[in-house]
């Protein structure tokens, strides 16, 4: 199963960018998308390409946050939020539960400038992981999305310039560590070990053309998984976002 999640910055806007086209192409039989902004009525008129259907999870705040799923494959169930109502208005978690795996999408919270968030998301992450763990009690998780923070300094071009900046502060680094001490995959670097691959670079300075960027959109799959891992990948050459699509395969089971 070919799986892709990407942070479209307003599923809108990437619409005119040639969102439909890169849909039509890319093959996926997933297609997890982050930071919609849009609820499903302000894109009825969209004729989703290849048999892909949609779900939808909008934030109560109009054109703000919010998470989708588009799919080719008939999912056995779908669910919004992790059943916390302080967690749960902003639209940043989608679950579609399929027959050997579950998958999970989010747009994780944004610490914020001078890190003004970081209590919220603080709670946010110890009760994500928890939620997630409750799932994997029943069957392997795979989890996607835009996670907000680099976990090592091999996941940023200028690691130094931004110790404690929101994304790269301590206490989110050692958050996302404990999703990879409690078992969960950080697929790509099972397969890429090396420096200088990102999925966002700020829209300042032709950052995106210098390649100066960070790696905070990840695919985590329960260990369980790890044997079917076939291929993860970024692609970095996709535009109509500051957030490029990243990808994961599995082979059958």
């Amino acid at each position: 199963m070919k799986l892709i999640s990407w942070n479209v910055n307003g599923l809108r806007a990437v619409l005119q960018k040639g969102f439909a086209d890169y849909l039509a192409g890319c093959g996926a039989d997933v297609v997890c998308l982050q930071e919609t902004k849009c609820l499903p009525g302000d894109v009825q008129h969209v004729e989703w390409p290849a048999g892909y259907r949609p779900f939808w999870n909008p934030a109560v705040k109009k054109g703000y946050s919010g998470t989708a799923i588009l799919t080719r494959v008939e999912p056995l169930a779908v669910s919004t939020g992790i059943n916390l109502a302080e967690h749960d208005q902003e639209g940043r978690v989608l679950t579609a539960e399929f027959a050997d795996f579950f998958l999970v999408n989010v747009y994780v919270p944004n610490a914020q400038h001078e890190l003004v968030r970081l209590p919220y998301r603080r709670s946010w992450d110890r009760d994500f992981l928890a939620y997630l763990k409750g799932l994997e009690a029943t069957k392997p998780v795979v989890v996607c999305g835009d996670f907000n923070v680099a976990h090592q300094e091999i996941d940023l071009a200028r690691p130094k310039e931004n110790v404690g900046n929101p994304g790269f502060s301590p206490d989110e680094r050692a958050n996302f560590g404990q999703f990879i001490a409690a078992g969960f995959v950080d697929t790509f670097r099972e397969f890429e070990p090396g420096p200088g691959h990102y999925s966002w670079w700020t829209y300042r300075a032709g950052a995106r053309g210098r390649n100066i960027g960070w790696r905070i959109d990840y695919f985590l799959t329960s260990a369980a998984l790890r044997p079917r891992l076939a291929r993860a990948w970024i692609e970095p050459h996709v535009m109509g976002s500051d957030h490029c699509p990243v990808g994961l395969e599995l082979n059958p089971s």
